[in-house]
């Protein structure tokens, strides 16, 4: 059975704190929420029946500054699971150096199986539900797993009626027409980029050339290929849910993406020599680099032992269970942890909050310089933690993370 995440979430957090020496005050205010709202909202369906969802928005802490994070839509929400992700979200703003807490939301709820009229609806009354508790100055939310700029669009569009004027700085990832910023559709991927290309220096792999499998071929791991094979890397698996497809000469993403939007899957892409399993990519011998960019759990303490790659760069959220982190640590191979390394969506958040609060929107060019801007020093900070603790670029990234919110706290009287 799987690790409870909230629980997961707390002995990371008390790992961090022991390792930083603070007493069980701190761990006693971080475990806990700032606050949780459980709503209900009435949806009336096509058929002409209501039906009734439930939603949940978790503020973990704001000592940093307003509550930043998504919102996900699936059947599979549960409280805990909100507030988990609330708490890793305050840890992401603080390693990434970015003026925010963490917060989070979720609905209980299939969106595959709503008409378009259906989500409009929902996203709506979700919104109005938490109007009370967000706002540009509050709380931002953006998305999530099943959620997209479509329903930020609404989201934003509803709060702005509730208010009587528009405030396009309460949500982000908005589409570019709407207030919404250049480069934050592929901004994750990108920084998932950058974290492999910086992790190669700093341990001296030669970027170029060298070589590369990704696991998920949406959204994080297109834009992930895109970048790191514009640099000069050589992209040598890709897969998807239905499995993979593996070239030792390479593989062109963008070629790649093209069959996938025609045919629905990478799987018989014809440049490929053949067809792989997801279980095989990760454990792929003649690979460099790995990152695993679709799910939650993939490298286990089952598979652990039997990854070749030298580093992995976790663009999913939760790739690496807490045991194969253990083993690969003791194997040599270096894990950049999710907190950072697929942090480039919430920093060009904030790059987008800060255009809305000015009322200006900067060019493609400009926030890919920015993001890097961003990313190449926070990844600096952790690597310097990680040589001075003598510890995993895992721990290192929370010691650094909770260490700067327990400062804030401490500032403004609250421990």
């Amino acid at each position: 059975m799987a690790e409870n995440p909230y629980e997961m979430a707390i002995k990371q957090l008390k790992k961090a704190i022991d390792i930083l020496g603070y007493d069980e005050t701190v761990l006693d205010i971080l475990k806990v929420p700032q606050r949780i709202l459980e709503v209900s909202i009435p949806v009336r369906m096509d058929d002409g029946k209501v039906k009734v969802f439930k939603g949940y928005r978790v503020q973990h802490n704001n000592a940093l500054g307003p509550y930043k994070g998504g919102v996900r839509y699936h059947p599979d929400v549960t409280k805990d699971e909100v507030i988990a992700l609330a708490m890793w979200m305050t840890w992401k703003c603080s390693v990434a150096g970015l003026p925010y807490g963490g917060a989070k939301g979720g609905v209980i709820v299939d969106p595959r199986k709503l008409s378009l009229r259906e989500l409009e609806e929902l996203s709506r009354g979700y919104i109005r539900a938490i109007a009370p508790i967000i706002g540009p100055y509050k709380d931002i939310p953006a998305p999530d797993v099943y959620t997209n700029p479509q329903v930020m669009a609404w989201y934003m569009d509803e709060y702005s009626k509730l208010r009587g004027y528009n405030v396009p700085g309460v949500v982000t990832a908005k589409p570019v027409e709407l207030w919404g910023s250049h480069g934050r559709e592929e901004a994750t991927g990108y920084g998932v980029a950058i974290a492999a290309r910086v992790a190669s220096r700093k341990y001296g792999l030669p970027f170029e050339g060298a070589r590369v499998a990704i696991q998920g071929y949406g959204n994080v791991g297109y834009s992930s290929a895109l970048f790191i094979h514009r640099w000069g890397a050589k992209v040598v698996a890709v897969s998807d849910s239905k499995g993979g497809i593996y070239n030792p000469q390479g593989l062109d993403p963008i070629k790649v993406k093209e069959f996938k939007n025609r045919t629905g899957t990478v799987v018989g892409y014809p440049d490929a020599k053949k067809d792989i399993s997801n279980e095989q990519l990760l454990t792929l011998e003649d690979i460099d680099i790995l990152i695993p960019a679709a799910i939650e759990n993939v490298i286990t303490s089952e598979n652990a032992a039997k990854v070749h790659a030298k580093i992995v760069i976790e663009g999913a959220n939760g790739p690496v269970t807490p045991e194969a982190d253990e083993i690969l640590f003791k194997k040599g191979i270096i894990v950049v942890p999710d907190i950072i390394a697929n942090a480039g969506g919430v920093i060009v958040s904030y790059y987008e909050w800060v255009q809305n609060l000015q009322g200006i929107q900067w060019d493609l060019e400009k926030v890919h310089k920015m993001l890097e801007d961003k990313m190449i020093p926070a990844l600096d900070r952790i690597y310097k933690k990680h040589y001075s603790l003598n510890v995993d670029l895992r721990t290192a990234a929370y010691a650094l993370a909770v260490e700067r919110v327990v400062r804030a706290m401490k500032l403004r009287g609250w421990l």
